[in-house]
């Protein structure tokens, strides 16, 4: 039995292309916290990044509340 989120992978294109950035967004992150020192630049990127993860995180959220709510 497939989740919401794994339905929503597959057949919402907004919601599949919100969860590509996110990820890539953790991929970059993930890069930046392997250095041992971060730049000014790259401390300004973190904390942007941050915040760009949890806005795509919150979108993606409110359409798996909608889809729940209309498969209800």
């Amino acid at each position: 039995m497939l989740t919401s989120r794994d339905q929503l992978l597959t057949g919402h294109d907004e919601f599949r292309r919100l969860a590509q950035e996110h990820s890539q967004f953790s991929q970059r992150l993930e890069s930046l916290t392997q250095k041992r020192y971060l730049t000014e630049d790259e401390k300004l990127e973190e904390v942007r990044l941050k915040k760009l993860k949890l806005r795509l995180k919150d979108q993606m959220l409110y359409i798996e509340q909608q889809f729940q709510r209309q498969s209800a």
